[in-house]
């Protein structure tokens, strides 16, 4: 859980390298399956099929209930990998729109930003990608009024990260389910900072009876190495052919390895379970210093170990104040303090942090 400088003094980390070190750090099933890969073949390309591929592969396969896995680098690219295949099945049926959600983040490719709305991701990339509309998130009037027999997927976060820990409705669920009923367009999930057990299920979407036809994941699965997957329901199998999309790194053995590790970890020794369970008792004591300080504090949201604390004002300074105090977090939309620490984290991690909060808040509104 601690990170430490050069001097050697001790950072407990809220932040996970923003989502990715699930498993904390130096842990041991991680550095000992890397090192056996780098001892047998770091890389040999994707022409050949290899063993620590498959094996991640049918392990997600297995854990999820898709029928293919693509392997990549990152999520952006596992994001940019969902586009190219929406837009290709919607190409062969007639479909062309592509829905998704204002204050999203899908990564820094041209595709994703023709998905999002954040100026400060986009200003100065124009033109974009045509044929993407934009919604409120959880807008389910405009969502219905949107779509149409056009439309070929709605893109979206089923917990907002950068835009600020925004949680998916159960309404905007809802309708999104039968919208899907009447006009058959595709969902596409973008699970790179929510998955893999961060919100107390594997997937995010499992808490809201909500079925993705595409999920991308990325962030935790290579243990810290580059490493993102799409993931695919059957009736998309066979739209990408041979040669339409391809990468020369994606699914890198030593990566796939100790994604392998992770995997483990999560479902089976008990790191999901503990997001859930320390993630419940987190939010708790999160509300209880939103109780103890409403002017400071608007709102606490999230699910598992995946949480924002929204601010009355600018939270920078907070996180510079945590940093002063040897915790790690950081601020996302301006006003919102997000964490996301490794699974591994325990109660007393969470009080530590929240004893510090108390003081940094408490601190920051004298001089505000």
């Amino acid at each position: 859980m601690y990170l430490f400088d050069k001097d050697g003094n001790a950072y407990l980390d809220f932040l996970g390298g923003v989502a990715v070190n699930a498993l904390g750090y130096g842990h041991e099933g991680v550095i000992t399956a890397i090192r056996q890969q780098v001892e047998e073949y770091i890389h040999i390309s994707n022409y050949f099929l290899q063993e620590p591929q498959i094996e991640l592969a049918e392990r997600l396969r297995s854990i999820t209930g898709y029928s293919g896995v693509f392997f990549c680098n990152s999520g952006a690219e596992a994001c940019e990998g969902a586009l190219k295949l929406a837009r290709k099945w919607g190409n062969a049926n007639g479909r062309s729109q592509i829905v998704t959600m204002q204050e999203s983040f899908h990564g820094r490719t041209m595709g994703a930003l023709s998905m999002m709305t954040n100026a400060d991701y986009r200003e100065g990339f124009g033109p974009f990608l045509g044929g993407c509309a934009n919604i409120p998130f959880n807008d389910a009037d405009q969502l219905s009024a949107l779509i149409s027999e056009k439309t070929a997927a709605v893109f979206l976060e089923i917990i907002q990260g950068e835009g600020g820990i925004n949680e998916l409705s159960r309404e905007f669920a809802g309708g999104l389910n039968e919208l899907k009923e009447r006009f058959g367009f595709l969902i596409i999930a973008d699970e790179v900072q929510s998955g893999i057990g961060r919100t107390g299920k594997f997937l995010a979407a499992d808490h809201y009876d909500l079925k993705p036809d595409i999920v991308t994941l990325a962030k935790p699965l290579g243990g810290g190495l580059p490493l993102g997957a799409i993931l695919v329901s059957e009736q998309l199998m066979d739209v990408l052919k041979p040669g339409n999309h391809g990468t020369t790194f994606g699914g890198n053995p030593v990566a796939c390895a100790a994604g392998k590790v992770v995997l483990q970890e999560v479902v089976e020794n008990g790191l999901m379970k503990n997001a859930a369970d320390t993630g419940s008792y987190f939010i708790q004591q999160l509300n209880m210093l939103q109780s103890e300080m409403p002017d400071a504090i608007k709102q606490v949201r999230g699910k598992g170990l995946m949480e924002g604390m929204e601010l009355s004002f600018p939270g920078k300074s907070i996180v510079d104040a945590m940093l002063e105090r040897r915790i790690i977090i950081n601020c996302t939309h301006g006003n919102v303090l997000r964490f996301l620490p490794p699974l591994i984290v325990e109660k007393s991690h969470i009080d530590h942090l929240c004893k510090s909060l108390r003081e940094a808040i408490s601190g920051g509104k004298l001089s505000r």
